[in-house]
């Protein structure tokens, strides 16, 4: 990738967004997508954390193939970043009380401890960059 800093731009351009899109495939290959709050939590662009219903589709799908994407995408400039990886669905207390927020109860009545809270763990491993009409392939260290 030839953008300097491709961590911080990157970053700048994710933290700035409301929404996150995710990835998955269904039992019959195809690709699914799904608009989602944008990630409670990430290290670099390498790994993120977003909080999901258990018993929710996406999850039954990363369950039986943990290929997953996720795209950011910033309206007002028209640029965005989609990251190639896998998602682990995770129910330890751990993570769990990790992204919790004050409020989340409103989603999940049992508390942290809601057998209907989950955890998905995004880990990626290449991306692309779209910006001032191009795209640019990168790996991820």
């Amino acid at each position: 990738m030839v953008m300097k800093d491709s961590v911080k731009t990157i970053g700048t351009l994710i933290d700035k967004q409301k929404v996150a899109f995710i990835g998955s495939v269904d039992s019959e290959g195809f690709p699914n997508m799904k608009a989602m709050l944008a990630p409670r939590k990430r290290e670099g662009i390498r790994v993120f954390y977003f909080t999901t219903n258990t018993h929710s589709l996406r999850v039954s799908q990363y369950l039986q193939n943990e290929k997953a994407c996720i795209y950011f995408c910033d309206n007002r400039f028209f640029r965005g970043v989609m990251l190639k990886g896998s998602m682990e669905v995770l129910t330890d207390t751990l993570h769990k009380e990790m992204i919790w927020q004050d409020g989340d109860t409103l989603y999940y009545k049992g508390g942290v401890a809601d057998p209907d809270y989950c955890v998905l763990k995004f880990t990626a491993v290449s991306g692309r960059y779209y910006h001032n009409f191009s795209s640019e392939d990168f790996t991820i260290d």
